[in-house]
């Protein structure tokens, strides 16, 4: 912007012979503080100011003294094609502006600037607030103290905020972790990170601000991914499916050939290349009918089932010379028509080997089935709880009931059974969920640390402390849990200030002064017995009262081995995906887990499935594959007295089906029965159709 366009046209001039009383009249009746002085050409002479008037009332000089003789002949003046920046570094309250040729054109005063910028400046804030509000993004900038100074349409949008409502608010107050006071803290950009705000999935980018290379604050973009994040669950929901799929087909022991609706193969399992001894480069992707031209197959029995729309059976030969039974079966879709041709194959002399493996394949499945719904029932509700005897059911039960209320939780049990997720259960379920679960391992943190992490501390509480200070657990768990692990393990000492931050519901920090209001749920675990360490003198008995208002206890995995099954599936799947392989594992395996007494409980099992799983070469994991420890327990020493020699595999039948009857005749229960015979209870089920009990 140039002079000319805010400069004052026309002003008010004096010429050198207007006496300094008519200057001082046309001063006062214009208020202005000064005026230029031109010739008869309006051309700049001088310029005469209030400094004048005072100077000559000053000396007594009369009235009817010209202007001419006080004026500054010596005038700071400017052409009217200069910039308004270059105009502001003269430091003159009235700049004459001029011509080229020296004529009076206009005056422009530090007002006009100050106008002038203050226009331009609102102008560019009104741009950058237009821009800000056309981003599609969600922008939210704080300053230094963590106050909001800039909130875009999109953030209210994404967040449900108006900016009126949260300008000059703090940051933490509002939305409490978007991350911008840690940035702030650590001095360390964040990009591509995930925040849950309410029902919103935001992905966000953290930078900081800086002006003049000092540090003003920080700011965050981000976009609402909702959408995006069900869909990518969607994605995933149709993977483990198709996963499964696979596996499923894979584990199937009959051979199995599926071609379209146009008779194209489209797939087979390593099955029926097995059975047939025929490829599948072979035959993917090519009909059936140059199949059997080749000689590849001696009939197609997919074409009798288009032509039947029906199963159908047939016997056939194969270009190795073996003899296959295959049976077809249609797939249709919802108009009634055939999309898929389903075959299964079976090698005639093996038919009644085949038989019994189909029998032993078709339980397992159906076990697998059983505990695959299971687990999936109960991840709609927790992702990580596998469950199905009666003994946790009730525990998890108890932990349900109890998250509905704020009472102390005492989490008892021997180490690896699962006490942490009985704790983050209890925290999901509650009106605390909101809020942070905070966990504390006592006996982990060194004793002259742990009061301090705990409790926080204050500025030179102790060598090497923060020079800001720290808050500790039982702040940063305000209004959530506080889950305090191995509590047995807690020294005296700090179990007088625990004891104390739960009467009192407050601390003081190491070092401090003044104490700290607090707001967080108690829930406490320990793997020792604290009834005894408390007349042992080992543990504060009114800190155990106070901590075991509501006891849950969780039994070891070897009093609920219904549980192992389904852990073994969960940990299967888990690790499957992990490390991208798709392993199973046989029944007889299972059998020999479940029979195990496992001491080191769920944690155990768990690192023994990822070592299987990663240690196994073949894809099945058997028998054979597992530790010597539990090959033996599994084999046992019973004492059996034979009186006649039968065939073995007769003879362990027959010892299998008497115990068995025995137990369920004692017991009358099948669960019963399979807790003596210690196995699990679809094993006794199966066990009872297939001998007819």
């Amino acid at each position: 912007m140039k002079v000319a366009e805010i400069m004052t046209k026309d002003p008010i001039t004096l010429c050198k012979e207007d006496t300094i009383g008519k200057a001082a009249e046309i001063f006062h009746n214009e208020r202005i503080d000064g005026a230029p002085v031109v010739d008869a050409e309006n051309k700049l002479i001088g310029i005469f100011t209030k400094s004048h008037l005072m100077k000559a009332v000053k000396e007594g000089l009369e009235n009817s003294i010209a202007v001419g003789k006080l004026m500054q002949t010596d005038v700071m003046k400017i052409t009217e094609d200069r910039t308004l920046e270059s105009a502001w570094k003269i430091k003159i309250g009235r700049l004459p502006v001029v011509d080229k040729d020296n004529g009076l054109v206009g005056i422009l005063t530090r007002t006009d600037l100050v106008e002038a910028f203050y226009t331009q400046s609102q102008k560019v804030v009104g741009e950058l607030t237009t821009i800000l509000d056309s981003s599609h993004n969600g922008i939210i900038a704080i300053d230094v103290e963590g106050r909001i100074i800039t909130f875009n349409s999109a953030a209210e949008e994404i967040l449900g905020y108006k900016a009126e409502e949260v300008l000059g608010r703090q940051i933490a107050d509002i939305i409490p972790n978007t991350g911008l006071i840690n940035v702030l803290e650590t001095g360390e950009e964040e990009f591509g990170e995930k925040i849950n705000v309410g029902d919103v999935v935001a992905l966000t980018n953290r930078s900081l601000i800086y002006k003049d290379g000092e540090l003003r604050g920080s700011m965050a973009i981000f976009q609402d991914i909702s959408e995006l994040e069900k869909v990518s669950e969607e994605l995933n929901t149709v993977k483990n499916l198709n996963k499964e799929l696979d596996a499923i087909i894979e584990s199937v022991s009959d051979g199995l050939y599926v071609t379209d609706g146009n008779a194209d193969t489209i797939r087979i399992n390593s099955a029926y290349e097995e059975i047939t001894g025929i490829k599948s480069e072979e035959v993917l992707g090519r009909n059936m009918e140059e199949l059997v031209e080749e000689g590849i197959f001696s009939e197609a029995v997919t074409f009798q089932v288009l032509e039947k729309e029906e199963s159908v059976s047939v016997m056939h030969d194969i270009k190795t010379g073996k003899q296959v039974l295959s049976t077809g079966n249609p797939v249709f879709n919802e108009e009634g028509e055939i999309v898929r041709v389903v075959t299964t194959a079976r090698d005639v002399e093996e038919l009644n080997h085949l038989k019994q493996e189909l029998e032993k394949t078709k339980e397992l499945s159906e076990k697998y089935y059983s505990e695959l719904e299971k687990l999936r029932s109960q991840q709609l509700e927790f992702d990580e709880i596998v469950i199905k005897s009666g003994k946790m059911e009730r525990v998890f039960d108890l932990a349900l009931q109890v998250g509905r209320v704020d009472s102390t939780v005492l989490i008892t049990g021997e180490s690896g059974v699962g006490k942490e997720i009985i704790a983050r259960t209890i925290h999901k379920v509650s009106d605390r969920r909101d809020g942070s679960l905070i966990k504390v391992n006592c006996g982990a943190i060194p004793d002259n640390l742990l009061e301090a992490e705990l409790f926080g501390y204050e500025e030179g509480a102790f060598t090497g402390a923060k020079s800001e200070g720290k808050m500790g657990m039982f702040e940063l768990a305000n209004d959530g849990t506080l889950f305090l692990d191995e509590i047995g393990e807690l020294p005296l000492n700090l179990q007088v200030k625990l004891l104390r931050a739960l009467q009192e519901k407050e601390i003081m920090r190491v070092g401090g002064t003044e104490s700290i209001d607090i707001n967080a749920r108690i829930i406490s675990a320990t793997n020792q017995d604290l009834e005894q360490m408390t007349k042992e003198g080992k543990f504060r008995e009114d800190l155990y009262y106070r901590l075991n208002v509501v006891p849950i206890y969780v039994p070891p995995l070897r009093e609920r081995k219904e549980d192992i099954t389904p852990l073994i599936s969960h940990f299967l799947q888990e690790f499957n995906e992990k490390f991208e392989v798709n392993k199973t594992i046989a029944s007889a395996a299972i059998e020999a887990l479940e029979n195990y007494d496992w001491m080191g409980n769920v944690r155990e099992l768990e690192n023994l499935i990822e070592r299987l799983v990663v240690m196994t070469s073949e894809q099945m994991i058997t028998l054979d594959c597992l530790p010597e420890h539990i090959k033996k327990k599994q084999q046992g020493n019973l004492d059996i007295e034979i009186f006649d020699i039968i065939p073995l595999k007769q003879g362990v039948s027959k010892v299998e089906e008497d115990l068995v009857k025995m137990a369920l005749d004692k017991y009358g229960s099948t669960y019963k029965a399979a807790e003596v015979l210690g196995v699990s209870q679809p094993t006794v089920v199966r066990k009872k159709q297939k001998y007819g009990i």
